[in-house]
């Protein structure tokens, strides 16, 4: 049998859809994380079925590979029983792993469900070591860490946590922290935290000084690069990470078999031999499928992270135009090319897209184009002579992955193992390293004419085509002159493989076991009061309790939501947090929206952990915010100490992109002229809502409802 590779860093593959899955699994995956059709953060992929869900973990686990289904959105107590059952579900047929972002509903699965396994999606804004360690008192096994952790952050996290940490290396970037972004759901009522992100971030925008003049005009300052680390892999492997996670549940099968087996080869070729070896195929392939251009990300350093020329698929330069005429162009060929590829051509003032479904070589029909060819092919604008051609679809390799698929080359490695011995029965066994099964058959008869041989037992076993698995070796123990029917021994090989498969499919499996849901909390009276956020003290006046500050002495104190020190602060001042980490490093806090509360569990979890006070979430509209309080009262029988933004310029992205290059940035300016607030704050873009956003009843609506703090925000 082949030795199996040490201390195996996990390749987790990113799936949308069944071909998707298939990819992943014939490129090599060790894990694969997908979505049912509800309560994961991509909607708008395909997504799977109840039904499909089984077969794809049963599918998964026969070939070794583990499934995270992902249940990574806020939930609102409207659906918490809904949510509750899906979870129920999971569990019962063997997920290996959920992903989580909400604080309320993974108190409360972990207690229900104990033996379930959950990783801290990135959604979590996990991103200091306070933070992975509130998860570790969570009971999370995983951590997938904001995509803005540098290097030795992780290895800090990983050093003193001793949780398995899971770091994105390859795929989309979103701007903002994950987590933290707003900016969809206060344009379109599109919420990230919901799974249905409008990708905002993708679109033009102008860049404006302090006095509105315009630094840069129409570019895509805020569109990120794609994230590529493979070069570099030994890093992340040496300091411990646990999975290479692939972005991409939203992408083809071509994407996901290429991405996935380039980062499965380099990891394996570095594994054996210390030296990072990466298929230049492979990565020219994956070029082909997508690309917005490349970076080694905020995770190894790289300062180069933004494309803002274009959020699209970049595609590989495969030609030139050299001539046009009526309606047609002549194109130098740079690279390969075929029927139905998929073209951009461009230029300074030119975009344009077409499928290649005719074109001409000398005046002749022809369905393959080669390098250094001249092609002609008819368009329907002029296009200017020295435009770039570039591939952003391939055919080819479109029906290369499609043929992978459906041949199934992953094969699981076997050893047979037979004793065929005179007044004994029948003995086979079969391993796959991890498991062992043996049967025994019929009692061997004595030769009369002709005796079974070890070339007759290994031909009737070496045919197992039609299965998951490959021979390695067939080890054969035979007494001479004996004789079995072949028949009897097909059927023990068909029942042993079969039984294998049992094996293998329960391989991950935790035992089911649901338990009582139950939390300590204090009850709070009842206050109508007014509290106020704000950098400037001309704002506050007699009607306001409390004030919040980042900068003002004499108030609450407002720690930011990106923070890796805590040294400045005192551990007895009362503080407005607005990150997990200080649930674990603060005693005397408010919890801040941006800790995403949407459901009275969430509440709940908050106040058993000390937090004297918690602001509920500005994604909740004004029915949410009664089903909350009602339900909380209802269950816990106790009131909760709640505050609500009445009014606010809302903090939309916290941004980790430098936008310095572009000059001293005070606005981004959308395309209906809308002005964004952009302040940078140590090193950090906050980007602010062009609109003001207010509640729409009177105040004493939500004091009535169980609200006991209203705030106004004010941010300069």
């Amino acid at each position: 049998m082949k030795e199996v590779l040490k201390n195996k860093v996990e390749i987790l593959a990113p799936c949308g859809n069944i071909d998707a899955f298939f990819s992943a699994i014939e490129a090599g995956c060790d894990a694969v994380y997908l979505a049912g059709k509800m309560f994961g953060a991509r909607a708008f992929s395909n997504n799977f079925t109840n039904e499909e869900l089984v077969s794809v973990i049963k599918q998964a686990h026969l070939y070794g590979v583990k499934v995270y289904v992902t249940c990574n959105i806020l939930i609102f107590d409207r659906e918490v029983d809904k949510f509750l059952d899906y979870i129920r579900f999971l569990h019962q047929n063997n997920v290996d792993a959920v992903i989580m972002q909400d604080l309320g509903m993974i108190d409360l699965v972990r207690k229900k469900f104990p033996n379930l396994e959950i990783h801290a999606s990135t959604q979590m804004h996990i991103h200091n070591l306070d933070g992975a360690l509130l998860a570790k008192k969570l009971g999370i096994k995983r951590i997938v860490l904001a995509r803005e952790t540098p290097i030795n952050v992780i290895k800090q996290i990983i050093d003193e946590t001793g949780l398995e940490v899971e770091v994105f290396v390859h795929g989309a970037l979103c701007v903002s922290y994950s987590g933290m972004c707003l900016m969809s759901r206060s344009i379109g009522a599109r919420s990230g935290n919901r799974g249905t992100c409008s990708g905002c971030c993708r679109l033009p925008y102008d860049l404006l000084d302090e006095n509105k003049k315009v630094l840069t005009e129409n570019k895509y300052p805020i569109s990120m690069k794609d994230l590529m680390t493979v070069s570099e892999l030994d890093k992340l492997i040496d300091i411990g990470v646990r999975s290479f996670k692939i972005e991409g549940r939203m992408k083809s099968k071509e994407y996901v078999y290429y991405a996935t087996k380039l980062y499965k080869e380099t990891r394996d070729n570095y594994l054996k031999s210390k030296i990072i070896k990466v298929n230049q195929d492979d990565l020219n392939k994956l070029n082909n499928v997508f690309t917005r251009g490349y970076t080694k990300g905020f995770i190894l350093g790289d300062k180069s992270l933004n494309n803002d020329i274009s959020p699209n698929h970049k595609g590989v330069l495969v030609g030139e135009v050299v001539n046009y005429k009526n309606g047609f162009i002549d194109i130098k060929l740079k690279d390969n090319i075929v029927i139905n590829d998929g073209l951009r051509i461009t230029n300074e003032s030119l975009e344009y897209a077409l499928i290649l479904n005719e074109f001409r070589k000398n005046n002749i029909q022809i369905y393959e184009g080669k390098k250094n060819d001249i092609i002609t092919l008819k368009v329907n604008k002029k296009i200017p002579v020295n435009s770039l051609v570039y591939r952003t679809y391939s055919a080819k390799i479109d029906m290369d992955v499609t043929n992978i698929i459906k041949e199934k080359t992953r094969k699981i490695p076997i050893k047979f193992i037979v004793e065929l011995k005179e007044n004994k029965p029948l003995k086979l066994m079969v391993t796959d390293l991890k498991n062992e099964i043996t049967l025994e058959g019929i009692i061997p008869e004595k030769a009369t004419k002709s005796s079974i041989t070890k070339e007759d037992i290994k031909k009737k076993l070496s045919k197992i085509n039609n299965t998951i698995y490959k021979i390695d070796e067939i080890e054969i123990d035979l007494d001479d002159n004996l004789f079995i029917p072949i028949s009897i021994l097909n059927n023990l090989k068909r029942d042993i493989l079969e039984k294998l498969n049992e094996a293998r499919i329960n391989m991950f499996h935790a035992h089911f076991l649901e338990c009582d849901y139950s939390i300590n909390l204090n009850n709070y009276e009842r206050t109508n009061e007014y509290t106020i956020l704000t950098n400037n003290r001309n704002k506050i006046d007699k009607k306001y309790s409390h004030v919040y500050s980042e900068i003002l002495d004499n108030t609450i104190r407002k720690i930011p939501k990106v923070i890796n020190n805590y040294d400045d602060y005192n551990q007895e001042t009362e503080y407005l947090v607005g990150e997990i980490g200080s649930l674990n490093k603060m005693q005397n806090i408010i919890s801040d929206y941006s800790f995403n509360v949407t459901n009275s569990y969430t509440v709940a979890f908050l106040h058993s952990t000390g937090v004297k006070r918690v602001t509920l979430s500005l994604e909740l509209i004004d029915s949410d915010i009664k089903d909350l309080i009602d339900n909380y009262i209802k269950r816990y029988k106790k009131r909760p100490n709640l505050e609500l933004i009445r009014k606010t310029k809302m903090e939309v992205m916290v941004i980790k992109l430098d936008l310095s290059k572009y000059g001293d940035v005070y606005y981004l300016k959308d395309r209906f002229n809308n002005l964004y607030r952009v302040i940078n704050k140590n090193g950090l873009y906050y980007i602010y809502d062009y609109k003001e956003t207010t509640k729409e009843h009177e105040d004493s609506y939500y004091f009535d409802l169980g609200i006991n703090y209203l705030r106004d925000e004010y941010i300069e």
